[in-house]
């Protein structure tokens, strides 16, 4: 079962990446643009998205009995605090500075735009410090 879901992540992860390679999200003056309400092009990427992230979280657990590589669906509940709120906005202005999110980040590497190293240094020392600094609770 480890081999299939292994196999699974790795299928997905490539799929995620040329995905993002293809609609141009690894280069940051596009996404710049968009931030920007230049250049329109990537709200059908985001609108894919939502349909892709709509079927998983909604129909499949409707659908199928129990996912393809788990046992079972996982439901997880969280609640809206004042870290998550914090967080997101200083993650949305990274984001809007830098124009260049985790996932573009690292796909980014894949078509050789080394420049996306600094952010992936940013988003480690960002997540070292949160670890560091965390409510163990």
């Amino acid at each position: 079962m480890k081999a299939l879901n292994f196999a699974a992540t790795l299928a997905a992860g490539m799929l995620f990446g040329f995905g993002l390679s293809l609609s141009t999200m690894v280069r940051p003056e596009i996404v710049l643009g968009f931030l920007q309400l230049r250049d329109w092009g990537l709200l059908l990427v985001m609108g894919g998205a939502v349909v892709v992230a709509a079927v998983g979280f909604f129909l499949a657990p409707r659908l199928l009995k129990h996912p393809l590589a788990a046992v079972a669906f996982d439901k997880t509940c969280s609640s809206l605090r004042r870290n998550t709120i914090v967080g997101a906005g200083i993650f949305g202005i990274g984001w809007g500075i830098c124009g260049v999110c985790p996932g573009p980040a690292i796909a980014a590497l894949g078509v050789g735009n080394w420049r996306t190293l600094w952010v992936l240094l940013g988003i480690a020392l960002g997540a070292l410090l949160h670890g560091l600094t965390a409510d163990k609770s």
